[in-house]
């Protein structure tokens, strides 16, 4: 059973690959890819600019939560590998979040956009209890609810992306920063829980 303590294992071509897969579309990665795009698509450059705005508090800022935490030692990666040191970083990203939408929502921004900063928060507040006593995978709830958000915004054919997500669940195990059963409940959580919220936000 792999554990949180288990050391990192040997670099082979199936480890470069897998650590190629988590940190591409590590979870700002995959929201700064995704708002942009549905901004861009749905309403042109006001979106895109718009788009920046929630990237800048929904990537940007939680990145820099985490470096932070990294030089002071209380966080030990950028992935944030250890489940206690989750739990004081996903509050402060989901405050960041919300300061976001609250804004947004203040200023009368494009309502696709409002409702995935609203879907981005609802994610995460699973994510915090069920971290509580589980590591369970961000990256494949973030991915699994960017596919999902795509499609009802701008279309079924965006599913096409979601093979994306057992690739990321599959490099999450062979890293071994997560079991199986870590990244399946990740990705249920994040389309379940941000599908539904961005469906009805909208």
């Amino acid at each position: 059973m792999t554990t949180e303590a288990e050391a990192a294992p040997a670099p082979t071509p199936r480890t470069i690959w897998a650590r190629r897969i988590t940190d591409g579309l590590e979870p700002k990665n995959v929201i700064i890819a995704l708002l942009p795009v549905l901004g861009g698509l749905r309403y042109g450059w006001p979106g895109i600019g718009w788009a920046a705005f929630a990237v800048l508090f929904a990537a940007v800022v939680p990145t820099l939560f985490i470096r932070r935490g990294m030089r002071r030692g209380t966080v030990a990666d950028r992935h944030v590998g250890h489940r206690q040191h989750r739990l004081t970083v996903l509050p402060l990203i989901m405050g960041s979040v919300l300061l976001s939408f609250a804004v947004m929502i203040g200023l009368d921004a494009p309502a696709d956009l409002t409702a995935l900063v609203l879907a981005m928060f609802a994610s995460l507040v699973p994510i915090l209890v069920i971290t509580a006593w589980w590591k369970v995978s961000v990256h494949t709830a973030v991915a699994t609810g960017a596919v999902v958000c795509l499609a009802i915004a701008l279309g079924p054919l965006w599913l096409l992306l979601g093979p994306l997500v057992p690739a990321i669940g599959w490099s999450r195990v062979v890293l071994r920063d997560h079991t199986t059963a870590q990244t399946i409940v990740g990705a249920v959580v994040g389309a379940l829980t941000a599908g539904l919220t961005f469906w009805a936000a909208r």
